[in-house]
């Protein structure tokens, strides 16, 4: 399918993102723009975690999920989360449709060989249920929970991962990945950091490899590389303001944007 746009938003922006976000996506929708949302939810499962006194752990920033932190994050992603973003989308007049990756199979993973418990890694995305939704005239809300091959299980997988994968099954325009920071920034030699308009899927190795990348953009990048290889045309990080979100759909340098290629990455 083609003339799709993808937008990651993050649980960490989810409290931030204005009612103007939700407006921009109503116009994209009425100008006929096909758009499709995964989002996290971070903050909210920490929140329940805590009330009912599960503390959270991390190995390398990632979630360690055991089963019962895994239907405490089924509730929150499937449940509160994933209704309040069709909620606040119907409520600026677009047509919205709440889903997760379990639904169809959307996302069918495999259980991590990391310590990490009931995580997955997804191992194909099925775009039956996003299409249908699309065709009938509504943005797919997909919360990123995954099922195995067998339907047995259920696992949590990266938010990130779970859009780059999404985005690459439906042959998606761009992938715009909703975050708290500008872009990738780069430290100027006055001290300042600057955002990079462009780069390309080898410099973000080099900027990896010099620590400009870091913590929680990396995961993002890794899935913008995974996206770009497997035919999304660009991926674009940037903030969630409904400039950044009209511009970059009608081709502004907005955020970073990343394809595979670039000639003179910034």
């Amino acid at each position: 399918m083609q003339g799709i746009v993808v937008i990651k938003c993050g649980g960490s922006t989810m409290d931030q993102l204005p009612d103007s976000f939700f407006q921009a996506i109503a116009k994209l929708q009425q100008e006929g723009k096909q758009i499709v949302i995964v989002h996290g939810g971070g903050p909210a499962i920490n929140s329940m975690l805590d009330r009912v006194q599960i503390t959270p752990q991390f190995v390398d920033g990632l979630r360690v999920t055991c089963e019962d932190t895994l239907r405490v994050v089924e509730m929150i992603l499937c449940g509160s989360i994933n209704k309040l973003l069709v909620r606040r989308l119907t409520q600026a007049g677009a047509k919205a449709w709440g889903v997760s990756g379990i639904d169809g199979q959307t996302l069918v993973a495999q259980k991590t060989s990391k310590p990490l418990g009931w995580v997955g890694e997804i191992t194909k995305a099925d775009t039956a249920i996003p299409a249908a939704i699309l065709e009938k005239g509504y943005v797919p809300v997909i919360a990123p929970l995954s099922v195995s091959d067998s339907g047995v299980d259920t696992y949590n997988v990266n938010a990130d991962v779970a859009a780059g994968a999404i985005a690459a099954a439906l042959s998606a325009e761009k992938l715009i990945m909703v975050t708290d920071v500008p872009g990738i920034m780069r430290p100027q030699a006055d001290g300042t950091k600057e955002v990079v308009a462009q780069t390309s899927t080898e410099e973000i190795q080099t900027m990896i490899q010099a620590q400009i990348i870091t913590g929680g953009m990396i995961p993002k990048v890794q899935a913008a590389l995974d996206a770009l290889g497997q035919g999304v045309n660009q991926v674009v990080i940037c903030r969630g303001t409904p400039e950044d979100l009209l511009g970059v759909c009608t081709g502004e340098t907005v955020g970073t944007t990343v394809r595979m290629n670039v000639n003179h990455a910034n």
